[in-house]
């Protein structure tokens, strides 16, 4: 029988059944990188965490000190203001005063009663956070633990902030919610786009910050974009956060270099107050206003709108959110006595209301530059805030802004 050489079997055996060899050292050292490799991973991985876990305990610190530092003294403060309130509401006779002073004299004690409360509650989460922090020390590493306390101390840090602010909120109307009316400019449709995107941009701050956000009208122009919008945040503080916003927002697009502009589209924006739980009390004499109606060529949905003109000071509102005529009229004509109050009060002759009544050629200043090229920027002119992040702050990260311009009424 004649032998067949085995070089001659292999090459009949399909290549799926031959046997694979294995070399010992070549498998060794395949092993070997892959458990370095492994261990080198794990080790950054740990590394990673302790540096998270490291930021996450100084953040927590420092909210930790601010607390002790400021809600100590603020509670403090709010204590001795409360006593004084309960007893100047005990020496004199509620009866005999003005109904609208004794619902202020208590309404003013509540809310301090309630501030007190909150800031009892702001140092229990503080110290709550320190101890989950030694807590978590005592046990090497606990990632939940830390989460806990950071969590903690956003509280903390997001009422303090607030607390500050509203310190610095004095004026009449700054404790009021806010009716904000954003208006496209000239340009035609990218304005009416821009429009929108500034709509977008407040909805989404004040939920944020935990705000009930009404769009009360939005008109829609011929390619269904927004051509004009009125919004209601109603919650304490509001216009005293948003009344900064007023004037001409800018989207700027420039050359590359930066030295010729391009294209500027623009949207007005106007805040006046919204009364919280009270009317507007402002007299305004019937023979100085001028009933505005929609034309027969108007679409449904502004048929029922209703405009008030202000003669003397030629300030025009308009509502068109509710169902009638009349109750548009009622609405229009209380946003007309808050916005007439506001300006006679602050008597600015820039917007040629004084308090005589009498006005001159009004003319809005502009209050925020939004940059596309060259650097994706948005700068606040009225304050000089610049930051570098357009698509954050159309998002509605404007709270640099506001802080900034609240923060130019800190007493020098």
């Amino acid at each position: 029988m004649a032998k067949v050489p085995i070089e001659s079997l292999s090459a009949r055996i399909p290549a799926s059944f031959r046997p694979i060899i294995v070399n010992p050292a070549s498998d060794q050292a395949s092993t070997c990188s892959f458990r370095t490799a492994q261990s080198i991973e794990r080790r950054n991985s740990k590394f990673y965490k302790e540096l998270g876990l490291f930021s996450l305990k100084k953040k927590i610190e420092n909210t930790v000190k601010r607390a002790e530092m400021i809600a100590h003294a603020a509670m403090e403060l709010e204590e001795e203001r409360k006593i004084k309130q309960e007893v100047a509401l005990r020496t004199c006779n509620l009866w005999d005063n003005d109904i609208s002073t004794s619902i202020e004299s208590l309404t003013d004690l509540a809310d301090n009663i309630k501030l007190v409360n909150d800031l009892k509650e702001v140092l229990h989460k503080a110290e709550e956070a320190k101890l989950i922090t030694q807590l978590a020390e005592m046990d090497i590493i606990n990632h939940h633990l830390f989460k806990q306390a950071y969590t903690a101390s956003l509280d903390v840090s997001k009422f303090l902030d607030h607390y500050e602010i509203s310190k610095l909120l004095r004026g009449p109307y700054d404790k009021e919610g806010a009716c904000m009316i954003i208006k496209a400019g000239m340009e035609g449709t990218a304005s009416e786009m821009w429009t929108e995107k500034l709509l977008n941009m407040y909805t989404r701050w004040a939920k944020k910050h935990g705000c009930n956000v009404m769009c009360l009208e939005a008109f829609p122009s011929l390619i269904s974009v927004t051509k004009s919008a009125t919004i209601e945040f109603e919650k304490e503080y509001m216009y005293g956060y948003l009344s900064g916003e007023k004037g001409i927002h800018k989207m700027i697009h420039s050359s590359f270099d930066g030295f010729t502009i391009r294209e500027t589209w623009s949207a007005s924006i106007d805040v006046i107050p919204l009364y919280l739980g009270k009317m507007v009390d402002f007299h305004i004499d019937d023979t100085d206003l001028e009933i505005l109606f929609p034309s027969h060529e108007a679409t449904s949905r502004r048929k029922n709108a209703v405009g008030i003109r202000h003669i003397p000071s030629n300030t025009v509102v308009e509502c068109s959110g509710e169902r009638s005529q009349f109750a548009n009229k009622m609405k229009a004509l209380n946003r007309l006595k808050a916005k007439l109050h506001v300006l006679q009060m602050e008597e600015r002759p820039e917007t040629g209301v004084t308090k005589n009544g009498t006005a001159s050629e009004e003319c809005e200043p502009e209050a925020r530059r939004y940059m596309i090229r060259p650097k994706r920027s948005v700068h606040d002119v009225k304050t000089g805030v610049v930051l570098h992040d357009l698509n954050s702050v159309l998002s509605g990260n404007i709270e640099p802004f506001i802080r900034a311009r609240v923060g130019l009424r800190r007493p020098k």
